[in-house]
């Protein structure tokens, strides 16, 4: 039997902070003042809003990983982007679902994220709500991670399988994080509630098959081969990296 160990949802959600950067979500304004919130970066900056800022806060980011990973082609970095941002969502929220019993509500409208900043000071909540852990998916799957994929597929010629691939794959590498972190700490009931709620993830179509179930090595690849120096990750479905294709002359 396990024991289910709760932790109160703080207004601060300093109980995140101990899983590692990640899993971090800073709470009110950040020092560099008002942020855009996700959905108003995904719909595009509008006139008299914090987008402004960046101009197209999506394409502001695409633009800075392109130029900090060296990318040969926008969807390397869109890739890379997307799954940096996916792997962000599934820490926080199944994070504080596993270790808390409990959900901070990431409405787009209550998320900031600062394009220009890494992790843990690129994501900002306005307000801690709490929502049942039975509303994971809504939160995650269908509240954040559908809209980002088609704001980034409405400005870039990316594979949606591609990009389902990564969120499935963020998503595994979540619970590895986890998973070591109760061994770690004794905690054995985190790790087994996140391998639970992450099962029940993955029965939904857009997760379901991005994964091998024996090997959980994703049957999709993020492309991050094609960086100067990047190799195959280690749930890639290539072995090694692939060899490009010669030109017909």
């Amino acid at each position: 039997m396990v024991l289910l160990v709760f932790v109160d949802l703080d207004p601060q959600l300093a109980a995140l902070d101990a899983l590692g950067g990640f899993f971090v979500l800073r709470v009110g304004v950040p020092p560099r003042g008002p942020l855009p919130t996700l959905a108003g970066a995904w719909a595009g900056p509008r006139s008299g809003t914090p987008a402004e800022v960046y101009g197209d806060p999506v394409t502001f980011r695409i633009d800075k990983v392109a130029q900090s990973i060296r990318a040969p082609e926008s969807r390397v970095a869109v890739s890379v982007a997307q799954q940096g941002l996916a792997a962000r969502f599934w820490s926080v929220a199944l994070g504080a679902a596993a270790l808390c019993g409990r959900l901070p509500d990431l409405d787009p409208e209550l998320l900031r994220w600062d394009p220009d900043a890494g992790v843990p000071d690129d994501l900002w909540l306005s307000e801690v709500r709490t929502r049942p852990v039975t509303d994971l998916d809504a939160v995650v799957r269908a509240g954040l991670l559908v809209p980002l994929n088609a704001a980034l597929r409405s400005r870039h010629r990316v594979s949606p399988r591609l990009l389902w691939g990564n969120a499935g794959s963020a998503l595994a590498g979540t619970v590895r994080q986890l998973d070591r972190w109760a061994l770690t700490h004794g905690r054995p009931d985190v790790g087994e509630r996140a391998r639970t709620l992450a099962g029940r993830l993955f029965a939904h179509p857009d997760l379901a098959g991005t994964l091998d179930p024996r090997t959980l090595r994703r049957r999709s690849c993020c492309l991050y081969y094609r960086v100067p120096g990047g190799g195959v990750c280690g749930d890639c479905c290539f072995e090694r990296p692939p060899r490009p294709v010669p030109r017909r002359t």
